[in-house]
């Protein structure tokens, strides 16, 4: 098993994931190669709490541009980890 802080990179913080905290839902940016299962470990590890459902998706690159210099922003990996009922993450305590 992977150890769970290189599963676990950060919290994505934004309006839509602190609406989602209202619902349990809790939003973090994941390692690439990291599947369901060893996401939920990983979070249950780190908070001591009991994962009901992950969600996952893959952030696609965004066209960017500097001056003439055509590029793009990094791809990576999103979780939406739902919590069981009464449990949650003080990510700011």
């Amino acid at each position: 098993m992977k150890d769970p802080r290189e599963v676990i990179i950060r919290p994505v913080i934004t309006e839509h994931s602190y609406d989602m905290m209202a619902k349990n839902t809790f939003t973090f940016e994941v390692a690439k190669d990291a599947n369901k299962i060893e996401i939920a470990q990983a979070v249950e590890a780190i908070f001591d709490v009991k994962v009901v459902k992950v969600n996952t998706l893959i952030v696609k690159p965004k066209p960017k541009r500097v001056r003439y210099q055509l590029g793009h922003t990094r791809s990576w990996k999103k979780a939406m980890v739902t919590l069981k009922e009464g449990d949650t993450i003080e990510l700011f305590g």
